[in-house]
């Protein structure tokens, strides 16, 4: 029985099936990786960078295709999963267009005579291990600066992705660049074997804390660098507005991205108790009108979640909520994999939720005082990744940027990730940082050179 399927959550139905790789083949996967490592590490920087802005094209000529697989494969609505091809295929060219930057010496300013600088190498086969939410946006953002670095990427994709991580491996290969990116449709003791592996030098992770946990430990054993891009449950904070509708159209925006499946979704919301009121007025309205339906139909906003059983563990999250004293202010009943936009209030720390990270369209609203207590309550949390801080004073902005224990603060906007901006966490929602310059720094040898004088 295969592990990897093609599951459509709109309908229940089996679309496709997979069987994972043999053991024989997947020796032949690793041994295909590292004799592409040795060829590939050796190409000229601008040949190597052309072949990644090729990899950015076929990901734009390839949209609607590409689109409309990962609407099937995990239920995405079609104008979001047309955006995230797009930006996937944005992010890679950003490091064509960063190959320079990223490869170049750095000299370094000594004391001494001579010469000195660090030279960035590449280390050799990386391991991927990718979750279903963001199909190719994930796989961009790993693989397209480690590539070109000079690494060569074995992509372990989540089970429900066959296709899309296929048609990713397609696009390099169509690009000229074969054996650099090779997908595996690999048991998860498989995974335990590649990463074991002498001829691979490290494994990224981006999921849930249980794999990341797993995977940090299996790398720590055989001393391989580990890269985590885990959980979050992110605070929105409002303490002030010229504009309270805009201020809930980007709560909302915020938190039902992806259908709600977004690791950095504002999912806690602070509010300031002058402003509590209307806003859990506006925010209920919107998020109870949510149109929920077939994820191909234009008038979407939500679509089914990735599959029943996310959707079945959503529920049963807000129902113990609800059993241990939190109030429904709307929403909160499954049909089959969908389920609607969803408000809780009077949640407490004593209650599960509160410490939970809601995988779906469920915002927490909580009445603060101050700003004291609005920080206090956003960082009484084991995650740290993104965090979003709505306030008409600047000042106390910056205040509430510096207190925040989050890898990334955005002021009075939202969802507005780029190629050049790092994205990645504190605490238990991760180690490293992907995208912009710092994701070209992760699995890299920063070797010192020097010279005499």
């Amino acid at each position: 029985m295969s592990d990897y399927a093609v599951v459509n959550p709109a309908t229940g139905e089996t679309l496709a099936t997979y069987p994972t790789i043999s053991d024989a083949d997947l020796e032949a996967a690793i041994a295909a990786a590292d004799s592409a490592y040795r060829r590939w590490r050796e190409v000229p920087v601008t040949e190597r960078a052309a072949g990644i802005r090729r990899v950015a094209e076929l990901h734009r000529e390839r949209r609607d295709e590409l689109a409309a697989i990962i609407v099937r494969e995990m239920g995405k609505p079609l104008a979001a999963a047309e955006g995230e091809v797009d930006f996937a295929a944005d992010i890679t060219e950003y490091y064509a267009d960063q190959a320079e930057k990223i490869t170049g010496d750095q000299p370094l300013d000594i004391e001494g005579e001579g010469p000195a600088f660090i030279r960035r190498s590449p280390l050799g086969v990386l391991l991927g291990i990718m979750p279903w939410n963001f199909p190719y946006y994930q796989v961009a953002r790993f693989a397209a600066p480690n590539i070109m670095i000079g690494n060569t990427i074995l992509l372990k994709h989540a089970p429900q992705c066959p296709e899309s991580s296929a048609a990713i491996q397609k696009i390099y290969e169509d690009a000229g660049l074969e054996g650099v990116y090779i997908n595996i449709y690999a048991t998860n003791e498989q995974a335990a074997t590649i990463i074991a592996d002498r001829r691979v030098q490290g494994v990224s992770v981006t999921g849930s804390e249980r794999a990341g946990s797993a995977v940090a430990e299996l790398a720590g054993r055989h001393l391989k660098k580990v890269a985590l891009e885990l959980g979050g449950s992110d605070p929105f904070i409002l303490l002030s507005t010229d504009d309270l509708d805009a201020t809930v159209q980007a709560a909302v925006d915020a938190r039902l991205d992806n259908n709600g499946q977004s690791c950095n979704a504002a999912k806690r919301f602070i509010v300031i108790d002058e402003l509590y009121e209307a806003f859990l007025e506006k925010f209920t309205a919107a998020m109870s009108g949510a149109q929920v339906g077939d994820p191909f139909a234009e008038d979407t906003v939500l679509g089914p979640l990735s599959s029943l059983t996310a959707a079945e563990r959503l529920a049963e999250q807000v129902d113990r909520a609800v059993a241990q004293g939190a109030r429904l202010v709307t929403g909160g009943t499954r049909d089959q994999a969908y389920y609607p936009g969803t408000v809780l209030t009077d949640v407490t720390p004593d209650m599960d939720v509160y410490r939970e990270e809601l995988f779906g369209p469920v915002g927490v609203v909580y009445r603060v005082s101050s700003e004291e207590e609005a920080v206090q309550i956003a960082n009484d949390t084991s995650y740290g990744l993104g965090s979003y801080v709505f306030t008409t004073d600047a000042e106390q902005a910056a205040r509430i940027a510096d207190r925040i224990d989050a890898g990334m603060v955005y002021i009075n906007l939202v969802l507005a990730d780029e190629p050049a901006l790092p994205f990645g966490g504190v605490k238990r929602s991760g180690t490293s940082r992907e995208m912009g310059l710092l994701a070209a720094d992760e699995f890299v040898n920063k070797k010192l050179i020097r010279a005499a004088g």
